[in-house]
């Protein structure tokens, strides 16, 4: 593959020579170390080591001469080259890597909001309606793979909801009013005055999902008795407008390349579905562990507000399962985000893994696989501090 059509023995010797493949493999092995580690050692005067410092490979710092003709340096990893483009592997991934990164951290910061709001409407209303619908919902985006919700998220918000679409009148406007009607009871039951709580939340789901199934039950006396096309009034609701595929940036014929963010969003959605689900079954069973401690019943016996005890004190001490959650999914986001990028076309490093590994590239695969292991260790290593600084009770003290 690397020698092309024109092939000889010759040739073949000197690339299988280039590539160390006529060393045993630990040697290989050992050279292969030697330049992906940031201080090795290397040969300053004989360009037929398998070791030379070659300036074309290395940007480094000389610290000091081992040996006669060796030196020990500091440089930046060498992760070989593409053995298609003849690249360099570190230029390949510094330019792919930012598209995933954004794209990651995008749906990280999505299922984090999403998912935390989520866990604590399920766990404030625990075995309620809604909590059963929050957690069908999170089971179903936990199941669904990378590969099959890029597919479903890319045909409906790109091709079926490109353009407007129509939205039925009718239920919304019955659930208008069981709103008010669910709103003034419920304050009337608990002598409250405020209209922006949870139970207006409650209220409003409660009200969408039974205007929905009067408007179902009215659609199908309307067609079995003809009594008329009414219940079929509707709007137009704009649509997304965004295209099934593209990347971060867009190419113009005469502008060149410029910044289309709106590309990001059904990529991030369809990354962030799965971590969203984790997010709000760990939160929702945390923060129930943390409601039945002690401090809890103190915090509520000493007169603080609901708002207070969930959200100053029960949520703070529940966020440590999902904080480590969110850390291992943002690292696994990197290495998920191969089949995702590939459905939508976006430039980044999954896509990039995807072609190597299509056309046996392996230094690139080993040098993005390096990359993603490294965002792991340093992940966890932030995790560690990010707990200290969550929970008062795990930081170090001297």
């Amino acid at each position: 593959m690397v020698a092309g059509q024109k092939i000889t023995p010759e040739l073949i010797q000197a690339i299988e020579r280039n590539l160390n493949l006529d060393l045993p493999i630990i040697q290989r092995f050992g050279i292969y170390l030697n330049d992906i580690s940031p201080v090795s050692i290397h040969n300053e005067a004989d360009e037929t080591s398998r070791i030379f410092l070659d300036e074309s490979k290395y940007s480094y710092t000389k610290l000091f001469p081992v040996g006669g003709e060796n030196a020990l340096v500091i440089k930046a990893p060498y992760l070989n080259r593409s053995f298609q483009s003849k690249r360099s592997v570190s230029s390949i991934i510094s330019q792919a890597l930012p598209g995933t990164l954004i794209l990651a951290v995008v749906s990280i910061v999505f299922a984090l909001i999403i998912g935390v709001f989520g866990g604590v409407i399920a766990a404030l209303n625990k075995d309620k309606w809604i909590d059963k619908l929050i957690l069908i919902l999170s089971v179903i985006g936990m199941s669904g793979p990378s590969f099959f919700m890029a597919i479903l998220v890319a045909w409906i918000g790109g091709l079926l909801w490109f353009n407007s679409i129509p939205l039925p009148v009718i239920p919304f406007i019955i659930a208008a009013g069981l709103f008010v009607y669910f709103l003034v009871r419920e304050n009337r039951r608990e002598a409250s005055s405020k209209l922006f709580s949870m139970r207006s939340v409650r209220a409003v789901v409660k009200a969408i999902v039974i205007g929905f199934g009067i408007w179902l039950g009215l659609v199908l006396l309307v067609s079995i008795f003809s009594l008329g096309d009414w219940v079929y009034w509707s709007l137009s609701l704009p649509g997304t407008g965004l295209d099934m595929t593209g990347s971060l940036y867009s190419l113009d014929e005469w502008e060149g390349l410029y910044l289309n963010p709106r590309n990001l969003i059904l990529p991030a959605l369809t990354l962030g579905v799965r971590p969203l689900g984790v997010v709000v079954q760990l939160t929702r069973s945390s923060l129930l562990d943390i409601l039945k401690q002690d401090y809890i019943r103190t915090a509520r016996a000493k007169g603080l507000s609901e708002n207070k005890v969930v959200y100053k004190h029960a949520l703070r001490n529940a966020l440590n399962p999902v904080i480590t959650a969110v850390s291992g999914w943002f690292a696994s986001m990197l290495a998920g985000a191969v089949f995702v990028e590939f459905v939508f076309g976006w430039k980044g490093l999954g896509l990039e893994i995807f072609n190597a590994l299509e056309k046996e590239d392996f230094p690139v695969v080993m040098g993005a696989v390096l990359v993603i292991s490294f965002m792991f260790v340093i992940l966890n290593i932030l995790v560690d501090v990010l707990y200290g600084l969550v929970d008062p009770r795990v930081r170090v003290r001297s």
